[in-house]
C-alpha cells in the first residue's frame, strides 16, 4: 500500500498543503509545534476517521480560518492498493445557522462518491506508533479495548457495524434496567436486548480472539529478536464472560492461567452470552448497568509470564510496544494482502541506542513509513541517507535536496 498524495485545506495549522509521497521512508524534521505530527494525524484520519490527539473533530479545523456561515476543512488522500489507485476525501464541516452553537458534521467520499464512514473502514490501512501508546500496556482496560477495536475495524469486514450495533443495544438495555428498577418491572422485557447483545457480542469476541492469537504468533519472533532471545511475549485474553469456565455460574473471570479460546465457535459464544445475560439480570438490575459482555473484556501483555502492565520496566514496555506494532504490520499484511503505511511520531527519544537500531532494522521491511523527529542525530547517517528528509517549519514543508 502506497500513499501517493496528501492534500490538506484548513486542517490544524495548515491553510493549504499538497504533498506527493515516494514509496519509501520519509523523515519529517523540525522543532516542536511546526506541523509534523499534524501530517501523520491527517494520514491516520483517512484510515480510522478519528483523531489520535483531538477530543472532538471540530478541533481539527484551522483556528485561523475566517468565520463564515459554512467553514470546511478537507483531508484528501490518493493511494495505491494492489496496483489500483483510489482517493479518500474527508470534509470537516462547521455550520452557523443563527443558533447559539455551531453544528459540526463529517462527510467522506471514496473515488468521488459520498459514502457512509462504516463503508470505508479498511480501504486504507495504517499502523500508528505514538509516544502515548504506552497506555495500551500501562493504561486501563478501555484503552486496550479501544486499541483492538481500532485495528479490527480496519481489517475485519463487518466489525465496525457489529460494534456500533452492540453499543446501541447496550445503551438501550442499560436504560431499560434503570426503568425496570424504578418501576419494579418485568425482567422479561430485557430478552430482546439480550438477544441482540449476544448476536453482535459473539462476532466481536470471536474477532478479538482470532486477532490476539494471530498478533501473538507474529509478535513472538519479533520480540525474541528485540530482546536477544531473552523474553517470550504473550497476549492473554480475559473476557468478562468466560466460555471455557467449568462453573456455569461463573460469569466474570479475570483469567490467571493462559487459556486458548480459538476452538470456541461463534454459535457457542452467542448461546453462552445469551445465557450469561439472562443469569445476570438481577445483578444488572441492582447495579443499573450490564455487567458482562465484550464492553468489559480485558487483555494483558506477559513477558516470561510476568504481567508488564503491573511489573514491567520502562524498557520492557517499550520493547513490547515495538513488538506489538510490528506484529500489527505483519498481521495486517497477512489479512489484507498489502503492507499498511507505518506512522512513527517522535518515538526515538523514548528508546535507548540499542532499541533505536532494532527499530531502524525493522523499518527496512516496511514498504512505506513516515517518521517525525526534532533531532535528526538520533538516526544513523546511513539511515538518513537512505530516506527522504523533509523539514517542517510553521506549516511549510521543504524537501531536502
Amino acid at each position: 500500500m502506497h500513499l501517493k498524495r496528501l492534500s490538506l485545506t484548513h486542517f490544524r495549522s495548515f491553510t493549504r498543503l499538497d504533498l506527493e509521497f515516494p514509496r519509501r521512508v520519509i523523515l519529517f524534521t523540525g522543532k516542536n509545534a511546526q506541523g509534523k505530527t499534524s501530517i501523520l494525524e491527517a494520514i491516520a484520519f483517512l484510515a480510522n476517521f478519528s483523531s489520535f490527539h483531538a477530543s472532538h473533530d471540530r478541533q481539527l479545523l484551522n483556528f485561523n480560518m475566517p468565520v463564515e456561515p459554512i467553514m470546511v476543512g478537507r483531508i484528501i488522500g490518493e493511494f495505491e492498493r494492489q496496483e489500483q489507485s483510489h482517493t479518500i476525501e474527508v470534509r470537516l464541516i462547521q455550520e452557523y445557522t443563527g443558533q447559539s452553537q455551531a453544528k459540526f458534521r463529517k462527510q467522506v467520499l471514496f473515488d468521488g462518491v459520498q459514502k457512509r464512514i462504516s463503508e470505508l473502514y479498511g480501504k486504507f490501512n495504517v499502523v500508528n506508533f505514538l509516544p502515548q501508546m504506552s497506555r495500551i500496556i500501562e493504561g486501563s482496560p478501555s484503552d486496550r479495548r479501544a486499541y483492538l477495536d481500532e485495528i479490527l475495524t480496519q481489517v475485519e469486514p463487518g466489525y465496525a457495524r457489529n460494534l456500533i450495533q452492540y453499543n446501541k443495544a447496550l445503551s438501550q438495555r442499560n436504560a431499560l434496567l434503570k426503568a425496570l428498577f424504578e418501576n419494579n418491572g418485568d425482567l422479561g422485557q430485557l430478552e430482546a436486548w439480550d438477544d441482540m447483545l449476544a448476536v453482535h457480542g459473539a462476532v466481536i469476541m470471536q474477532a478479538r480472539i482470532r486477532c490476539l492469537d494471530e498478533l501473538e504468533r507474529h509478535g513472538l519472533g519479533i520480540h525474541h529478536r528485540l530482546t536477544r532471545e531473552a523474553e517470550v511475549l504473550r497476549f492473554q485474553y480475559q473476557p468478562s464472560y468466560d466460555p471455557l469456565a467449568s462453573d456455569s455460574n461463573q460469569l466474570f473471570l479475570p483469567v490467571q492461567a493462559a487459556k486458548s479460546f480459538s476452538g470456541v465457535s461463534q454459535q457457542e459464544l452467542e448461546s453462552g452470552l445469551k445465557g450469561a445475560f439472562v443469569k445476570n439480570r438481577r445483578q444488572d438490575l441492582a447495579r443499573g448497568v450490564t455487567t458482562i459482555g465484550p464492553h468489559r473484556d480485558e487483555f494483558r501483555f506477559l513477558s516470561n509470564g510476568i504481567d508488564l502492565g503491573y511489573y514491567g520496566s520502562r524498557g520492557q514496555t517499550r520493547s513490547a510496544l515495538l513488538s506489538l506494532k510490528f506484529a500489527e504490520v505483519a498481521w495486517m499484511k497477512s489479512r489484507i494482502g498489502d503492507t499498511p503505511v507505518l506512522l512513527l511520531d517522535e518515538i526515538m527519544a523514548e528508546l535507548d541506542t540499542e532499541r533505536r537500531n532494532d527499530l531502524l532494522n525493522l523499518i527496512e521491511d516496511v514498504e512505506q513509513a513516515m517518521l517525525t523527529t526534532t533531532d535528526k542525530s538520533m538516526f544513523s547517517p546511513e539511515f538518513v541517507a537512505a530516506c527522504d528528509t523533509w523539514d517542517v517549519h510553521e506549516g511549510i514543508v521543504k524537501k531536502d535536496a
